[in-house]
């Protein structure tokens, strides 16, 4: 509520941030429906750890998007990784048909495989509609020249969103520097979203997701 009282674009709804977000309650994600009018993505994670799953949590990860489209979400942000540090094509296809028509965006499973310019081709051929991501780094500042090599070579193709310690004071900075049209940030209180998106909104045509 406080993310739409700042103007934020939409949301991405988790469980258990401390283990970096995992697959929300499907009452949850009804109870917030219930109370935005902004745009709810849902992110779909069975449990911590890494991002190579077995078949029956990959099944579980079907039904969980299907159960949070059914709740009212607008997107799912998901993810898959085979164990040498690609991306699990046939797992992602499974999850974005279990998706629909929901926008499906890849997490930052991203930044911890073997090759990010090799996943980003794989995503795009996929059809991926959006990619997490903070260059690799442990922040969106400090992967900002890798984070604008991602946007060249993705063109049109893919949407990079911007994401990891993004806040008021460097917001301005990053956009300029990556040429990114998304960026996504953990934010707590009014003030400090009203802040970032008052710096993002003076920059044209910028989306921010909290």
């Amino acid at each position: 509520m406080a993310a739409e009282r700042a103007k934020v674009d939409r949301i991405e709804l988790c469980a258990r941030l401390g283990e970096g977000g995992t697959t929300p309650k499907p009452e949850l994600i009804r109870a917030v429906k219930e109370r935005l009018r902004i745009p709810v993505f849902v992110m779909v994670r069975p449990r911590g750890g890494d991002f190579v799953y077995s078949r029956a949590e990959l099944a579980l990860m079907e039904n969980d998007i299907r159960a949070a489209i059914d709740a009212g979400a607008d997107g799912i942000v998901t993810g898959a990784l085979t164990r040498d540090g690609r991306v699990e094509a046939d797992a992602m296809r499974a999850l974005m048909t279990a998706a629909g028509d929901r926008p499906v965006t890849f997490h930052r499973a991203f930044d911890i495989a073997r090759s990010r310019s090799e996943a980003l081709e794989d995503l795009a051929t996929l059809e991926i509609t959006r990619v997490l991501t903070s260059g690799g780094a442990p922040s969106a500042s400090e992967g900002a020249e890798a984070i604008a090599d991602l946007v060249r070579q993705s063109g049109n193709r893919v949407r990079i969103v911007a994401g990891g310690g993004v806040r008021a004071h460097n917001v301005g900075q990053l956009l300029e520097r990556t040429r990114v049209r998304e960026v996504h940030a953990r934010l707590v209180d009014d003030r400090s979203m009203r802040e970032l998106v008052g710096v993002v909104r003076a920059q044209a045509k910028t989306r921010i997701e909290g």
